[in-house]
């Protein structure tokens, strides 16, 4: 026999052989090598054989083939891995429940929505994670309903996570058998709180003023049946699977049970072997005419191979597969039955979970495909037909690159070459084409599939069809931008009427012989001045885009163009000097105050720093904090510390503003404004008498 084994079989040979010189009769699994080299799986069965002086002779066993029971079994563990891996990295939130509402699976996307990990989670009902009440009512009527039922319901609810994070959820709700009996539920979660933002949003800008740029998506993706982790220990169970032996006296009616057979059957092992009448109060009630039935056929001659139900004397159900075959005697009649019986309890339990894991994946609206290492697909579900247009018959053994648009032909390799890298691809989004040339959006994730020997075999792909959102959102960005570009236009134009209506009645005044107050000129003139620098940021907002940040530096030059032309100096030769760093943005809240700054000084320093003067320079820096150390000197640096993000200088060399005048009680309007303004920013402000009159003002953003 040796001839026909491998070195481990070899030598599990050689240790029974010297047990049997011992008298220990063995029943172990043993692996045989076919002539064409494929294995041979077998049930042995030995009996050692000693002469009447007690010397070993040798032994006599029997061979059952069992090569189809051990490669179900790597079967279902190659089949259980693949479906764990899908589990594992669905996108959805996936959780499991027992009959007592508690959890007893999370994967792990659920700990987002949880803020807890999925092993705090375990074993908890919904009140005992601090769940709002009422969404644990609405839940449990979902809950008992499948429960009782034994059928799905889906629900859709608003949920706040404990760390006050807000989602909208579609729930699929699906019922789990075993043994016809509804024993668990398995809730997946879809997060669709981007599809009722989008919403929301898209219905609040058009305020029923327009048509929807899209109709609502009214039927909301509907949770697909994912798949989930089986239980643990599962491959242990099957390889551990206990096979017991018997034999049947037919005209006795006397049976023999081995020691696993009483092991199977809880049954004390000091107790005869059960007759024939006795063994079918083992028999499961709704399988006992099918036992009979099978058996009656073994007496006339026929052997059966039969799976059927049995009752333990302390009430639990199992499953056992019975195989048997007829001994004949001399004259051509049944004598005796003889066979085998495993418990295919937890088999049979697997089998139902896969199956329902299967029925999970091929009723998914998302596609969920699996294509090999070379980029063939291999499997294509019902979803996949769905969102690319293909059936499974016109896809399968073709290359996936059939999916992917002309200019994106080499992104599926990239994408499966990361993944061969052990890199993660998690909702990624990208465009793909279908059967009718349509490109559509999709947000894929992509798996490794690994064999139960841990070695990379295939590649999930799990692809969710996203164009109806991404229009909506292009949608909603169109319509914002246009909103705020009218915004910024309308505000522009009623700055300037206001800045007219101050230029009209400064003429009114001018023109009565009866006041001639230069000061309520002048505050004309201030307050012009201001509106129009604020007019002048949104009328750069308008033609920029629409957007909220406004380009900084050019909306300086004009600022203070507008300037040197409001105050002509006559002879005057003023120049002006301004070094702005290019890259400058800043939104409204920054932009209106640091314009009026700038606006107040120059001006100020326009109206009285030249008096008497024939020329001059006025100069303005902007910059970032990084460029301190390159553009000012010892002094300025320290002024302007570690913790300065920009730095605005506005200077001149004309008269200095007199002593007298401090900026924190300054009795001019003006500088009060500036003051005021800095701290509204959160500067710093300081005021240098040096050369001329210099204010260096740092601002935090």
């Amino acid at each position: 026999m040796q001839e026909f084994t491998d070195e481990e079989s070899k030598a599990i040979f050689k240790l029974n052989m010297r047990k049997r010189r011992k008298g220990i009769n063995e029943f172990y699994e043993f692996k045989l090598i076919r002539k064409d080299g494929s294995p041979l799986w077998t049930l042995v069965s030995a009996k050692s054989l000693f002469d009447e002086n007690g010397k070993f002779t040798g032994s006599i066993g029997m061979l059952t083939d069992i090569t189809k029971r051990k490669q179900a079994e790597e079967a279902l563990q190659e089949s259980e891995k693949r479906f764990r891996t899908l589990a594992e990295n669905s996108p959805d939130v996936i959780a499991r429940f027992d009959r007592q509402n508690r959890h007893i699976y999370a994967n792990p996307a659920a700990e987002i929505p949880y803020s807890r990990p999925p092993e705090e989670i375990m074993g908890k009902t919904y009140s005992e994670l601090g769940i709002d009440p009422e969404k644990v009512k609405s839940w449990e009527k979902h809950y008992i309903k499948v429960l009782t039922t034994g059928k799905s319901e889906t629900m859709e609810f608003h949920y706040k996570s404990p760390k006050g994070k807000e989602y909208y959820f579609n729930t699929r709700i699906v019922p789990e058998f075993v043994d016809g009996e509804v024993t668990s539920v398995l809730a997946i979660s879809r997060d669709i709180t981007d599809i009722k933002k989008a919403e929301g949003k898209l219905k609040e800008t058009l305020d029923n003023s327009e048509k929807l740029v899209e109709e609502r998506t009214a039927e909301l993706e509907k949770a697909y049946n994912s798949l989930k982790e089986s239980e643990k220990g599962l491959a242990e169970a099957q390889k551990m699977a206990h096979i017991g032996n018997w034999e049947w006296d037919v005209a006795t009616d006397k049976a023999y049970w081995s020691e696993e057979m009483y092991r199977i059957f809880g049954r004390d092992p000091q107790e005869l072997a059960p007759p024939y009448n006795e063994y079918l109060n083992y028999v499961h009630s709704d399988d006992r005419d099918y036992f009979e039935n099978a058996a009656k056929k073994a007496v006339n001659g026929k052997p059966y191979s039969i799976d059927h139900g049995i009752i333990l004397a302390n009430g639990e159900e199992r499953t056992v597969h019975i195989q048997s075959e007829v001994i004949f005697g001399e004259k051509n009649n049944p004598i005796r039955i003889k066979g085998i019986v495993q418990d295919i309890t937890e088999r049979k339990k697997s089998e139902e979970k896969i199956q329902s894991l299967a029925n999970l994946v091929e009723s998914s609206n998302d596609a969920i495909v699996t294509i090999s290492l070379d980029g063939i697909i291999n499997s294509w579900n019902k979803g996949a037909e769905y969102v690319y247009g293909y059936s499974a018959k016109e896809i399968l053994g073709k290359s996936v690159s059939i999916l992917a648009p002309s200019h994106l032909d080499k992104e599926t390799t990239k994408l499966s070459e990361m993944i061969k890298q052990e890199e993660r691809i998690h909702q990624y989004e990208t465009l793909r084409l279908k059967k009718d040339g349509k490109i559509i959006y999709v947000s894929i994730t992509l798996s490794p599939v690994f064999d139960i020997h841990g070695k990379l075999t295939a590649i999930s792909v799990i692809a969710r069809d996203i164009t109806k959102r991404k229009k909506a959102e292009d949608a909603l960005a169109n319509i914002e931008i246009a909103r705020k570009k009218e915004i910024h236009h309308r505000i522009k134009n009623n700055l300037q009427v206001i800045s007219s209506l101050l230029d009209l009645q400064a003429e009114k005044f001018d023109n009565r012989e009866c006041i001639k107050d230069s000061e309520v000129m002048e505050a004309f003139r201030e307050s012009q001045d201001r509106v129009m620098s604020i007019a002048l940021i949104h009328e750069e907002l308008h033609e920029g885009g629409g957007d909220n940040k406004l380009h900084f530096s050019p909306y300086l030059e004009k600022l203070v163009e507008n300037l040197f032309q409001t105050y002509s100096l006559g002879n005057a030769d003023i120049n002006l000097n301004m070094d702005l760093e290019e890259n400058i943005f800043f939104d409204m809240d920054i932009a209106v105050p640091l314009g009026i700054i700038v606006n107040e000084l120059v001006s100020n320093s326009l109206k009285h720093a030249f008096t008497g003067r024939n020329k001059g320079e006025i100069q303005i820096k902007l910059f970032k904090k990084e460029k301190a150390g390159n553009e000012l000197s010892n002094d300025e640096e320290e002024l302007t510390g570690k913790d300065t993000r920009y730095i605005l200088i506005v200077s001149d060399d004309g008269v200095c503003i007199p002593e007298k005048i401090d900026l924190e009680n300054s009795g001019t309007l003006g500088l009060q404004l500036v003051r005021i303004l800095v701290d509204q920013l959160d500067g710093e402000i300081e005021l240098k008498r040096d050369r001329g009159t210099e204010f260096y003002i740092r601002i935090n953003i």
